[in-house]
């Protein structure tokens, strides 16, 4: 799928962006370039020196801001795929600086989608988040707003052979700023902060995440939000899971949070189809293809009306031994309870 592919991603210094190249220099031995589009040359210069050019003369690395459309625009000359990963994403750091938040995540998704236009393009996947489905805290806001208008670019592609959908999962399995390493982190202390006692969140591997964007470059046509069928756990079970012996202290809900994420609502399930291991939300305006079309191609089925998917409803749960597991696996082989 991506031999002979020039491939941009930008936040490519990311937690996605890291495992994204490894996982596609490790599939993809033939790849042609994968260009590192982010602003901080020094987790640019980390990554250099873990993939030196003379073993890795494929990879490039691009200082620049999706805020400049001008850079971005000259970045994207010759590439075929752009995977979408910059964002502010920090839900207090987003209402404490939400001029700053819109400029990136608004505007920079739209400097993207004018910049794929302008340079031929081919497949452009953005990757979104729970927090966009009936956001309640600007970041939410703001990348509700990018995945319209990543869908919406469909329609003003002319005649150009591109396509543009969009990637929206859960919390990612020890990813910075996530719950499990910074309660790692307070074993020491003997306490853990708990928000809420009843709060659930959805669950994903970074390595999941990427295969999630690498189904939808082989198989969207355009315009979907491709949405992963993942377990959720409860907060209480990653604290026992990370030190049974600590006491939990409830701290309350911090301004922004939801009790329980949700990915699909109820109205969004009007849209819905059932993909197998996936979810797929249609465009609410498509000039291209109808709902029939998209489930002919993906050979999937309308979920059922009033359907949703909620981290707190869910059908599929961690349980305490299988979070210590994907912590082994995922964030810490040398843990130990």
């Amino acid at each position: 799928m991506l031999n002979k592919k020039t491939i941009l991603i930008t936040g490519g210094t990311g937690s996605f962006g890291k495992k994204f190249i490894e996982t596609i220099l490790e599939r993809y031995p033939d790849v042609k370039k994968i260009i590192i589009y982010s602003r901080d040359e020094l987790k640019q210069s980390l990554i250099r020196q873990k993939y030196p050019h003379c073993d890795f003369p494929q990879l490039r690395f691009f200082i620049g801001d999706v805020r400049d459309k001008e850079r971005l625009t000259q970045a994207c000359e010759g590439v075929d795929v752009i995977i979408h990963a910059a964002a502010i994403k920090q839900v207090d750091t987003a209402e404490y600086n939400p001029t700053e938040c819109i400029r990136t995540n608004i505007d920079g998704a739209e400097n993207v989608i004018h910049a794929a236009l302008a340079c031929g393009v081919h497949d452009v996947v953005a990757l979104s988040t729970d927090k966009a489905c009936a956001p309640i805290n600007l970041y939410g806001a703001t990348k509700l707003a990018s995945d319209k208008l990543f869908a919406a670019a469909n329609n003003i592609r002319g005649s150009k052979d591109i396509r543009f959908s969009v990637v929206r999962y859960g919390n990612v399995m020890g990813s910075r700023g996530s719950v499990i390493p910074f309660f790692m982190d307070r074993r020491k202390d003997g306490v853990l902060p708990i928000t809420h006692k009843e709060m659930t969140r959805f669950n994903i591997s970074l390595q999941d995440g990427v295969n999630l964007v690498m189904f939808a470059l082989d198989n969207h046509l355009g315009g979907e939000i491709f949405i992963p069928k993942i377990p959720s756990y409860k907060i209480l079970d990653i604290a026992t899971a990370v030190c049974p012996t600590c006491e939990t202290r409830d701290v309350g809900i911090r301004p922004g949070e939801k009790l329980h994420e949700e990915m699909i609502t109820d109205t969004d399930s009007l849209n819905t189809i059932d993909l197998g291991p996936y979810y797929a939300i249609l465009p609410s305006v498509s000039y291209t293809y109808q709902e029939e079309d998209f489930m002919k191609h993906h050979k999937a089925k309308k979920v059922p009306f009033g359907f949703k998917y909620n981290s707190g409803t869910n059908n599929e749960w961690e349980t305490v031994e299988s979070l210590r597991q994907l912590i082994v696996d995922h964030v810490d082989p040398d843990f130990k309870v």
